[in-house]
């Protein structure tokens, strides 16, 4: 294996060549009547570990997702880029639909051109030939450190929101009135031990709405949330197209004089349903019925500019510097903090 194989982020999508690559032959020369051996256990293997999988191919889309069919493996390839484009700029589209980095894509096809012309765009991408596709499961980049629920059902997760998404772009109205129809449920409790595999992969996979950038690992969860002097909560999100699984955590050291919101962070997929603000309102909430002054941490990262609006919006405001941190003061009219009437709130918190 090279060295990019074992180095790096761990791999978030793998993007698959068809022709000579998941399949022998070439479809529009008569052949791809066998999938290449090992192919589909492949498949289903990191579906089962949560690592998204989507297409690049030079093939006509409609003959290429019929054959998929055939083989019972098109419900696991999303965005599928099935044209006579770049493989390059076809993953920057699948990239852009998922919402993920792309350093933490694999790219696995046949031909040296192929994966020569990605390298040169995207040096980042990880390019396997396919030759070697038997041994993409024991590669280290293809194992996440965990396997949670939430993980082996991401794939399922994404065609539940591809399926909002489109409802929401066929809707015409007011937003509130669409985010109404959904019927959401968000749930808010103190994180237990078997939650915390999901909430590091929550910590290491979130960037745009992680308001201080930080990742911390099983232990150090661990020990916060059995501190007498810290809270840790973890929200899922459910509606009426499914569940949107474990989507957010915060961190409060809770002192004599004033509680300080250490961490928090939202799922991007969550991004439009406003269920940070409420994560955030249950804080103050809580704050206030504790008789609290609150305090939060905020790190620009160069993504997460939208967890400090987020704060602003909330009625925080700066009030000093600690170390490299923004620390911002929650300013308080007396004025418990309300829920939006689209969403049913339930906390045990």
């Amino acid at each position: 294996m090279t060295e990019s194989m074992q180095t790096g982020k761990q791999i978030k999508c793998l993007v698959w060549d068809l022709d000579n690559t998941l399949w022998e032959g070439v479809l529009l020369e008569g052949g791809a009547d066998k999938l290449r051996e090992d192919a589909a256990s492949i498949v289903k293997e990191l579906d089962r570990r949560g690592i998204m999988q989507s297409i690049a191919s030079r093939n006509e889309y409609q003959s290429a997702i019929e054959r998929l069919k055939e083989f019972g493996l098109d419900e696991y390839f999303l965005h599928p880029q099935i044209n006579f484009g770049s493989k390059s700029t076809s993953i920057v589209k699948i990239a852009d639909a998922l919402n993920i980095n792309i350093d933490t894509f694999a790219f696995v096809d046949d031909q040296p051109f192929e994966r020569e012309e990605v390298n040169s765009v995207h040096p980042m991408v990880m390019t396997i030939d396919a030759a070697d596709i038997q041994s993409i499961p024991d590669m280290k980049r293809m194992h996440p450190k965990f396997l949670t629920e939430d993980a082996s059902k991401r794939r399922l997760m994404y065609l539940e929101d591809m399926e909002r998404t489109e409802s929401e772009e066929r809707f015409e109205g007011p937003q509130e009135e669409f985010l109404a129809g959904l019927n959401m449920r968000f749930t808010i409790d103190i994180a237990c031990e078997d939650d915390l595999k999901r909430a590091v992969e929550l910590t290491e996979r979130t960037n745009q709405l992680n308001a201080t950038g930080q990742t911390y690992d099983f232990d150090e969860l661990n020990a916060l949330r059995n501190s007498p002097s810290h809270k840790l909560l973890i929200c899922s999100l459910e509606d009426k197209y499914g569940s949107y699984g474990r989507i957010g955590l915060a961190l409060i050291e809770t002192g004599d004089e004033a509680w300080t919101i250490k961490l928090l962070l939202m799922s991007c997929r969550v991004m439009s349903r406003g269920v940070g603000s409420v994560l955030l309102n249950c804080i103050i909430r809580d704050a206030m019925d504790a008789g609290k002054k609150l305090f939060a941490d905020f790190v620009e990262t160069g993504r997460n500019r939208m967890m400090y609006v987020t704060y602003r919006f909330a009625g925080f405001r700066e009030s000093g510097t600690s170390a490299d941190n923004s620390v911002l003061e929650y300013d308080s009219d007396g004025q418990r903090p309300a829920f939006p009437d689209y969403i049913e709130v339930v906390t045990d918190a």
